[in-house]
């Protein structure tokens, strides 16, 4: 990366996150995001999913993954901070996980336990 992109200071990351993540958190130079989701099954399709964005956008989050959740962290590592990279990405990941089909012929995935595999926010 020859220009290294701007880092934004802790009270604009706080800023962006209310306005355009609330869901999203900053914690120890991180913007964070956990997701709940409904057995293992789920958090690698979540994790997949999350996966191949960041492999597209050439961006690598950090993913815990376990039985019941997915988190991801995010930051550019070359300037040690949390530029557009990271909101742009964490957008895109948001939007993405919380796609669901609504004016569409697309029925969705069904509203039981049985079937739901993400708590949506």
């Amino acid at each position: 990366m020859k220009n290294k992109p701007p880092v934004y200071s802790e009270p604009q990351i706080t800023r962006h996150l209310e306005e355009k993540l609330p869901h999203w958190w900053f914690e120890d130079g991180l913007i964070q995001r956990r997701y709940k989701v409904n057995g293992w099954k789920s958090s690698i399709m979540i994790a997949n999913a999350i996966a191949h964005l960041a492999e597209t956008a050439w961006h690598h989050p950090d993913l815990h993954v376990s039985f019941s959740s997915v988190t991801v962290t995010l930051s550019t590592h070359t300037v040690n901070g949390i530029t557009d990279l990271d909101f742009e990405l964490a957008e895109r990941i948001e939007a993405f996980v919380h796609w669901q089909p609504d004016q569409s012929s697309l029925p969705g995935t069904p509203d039981s336990d049985r079937h739901r595999y993400i708590v949506y926010d």
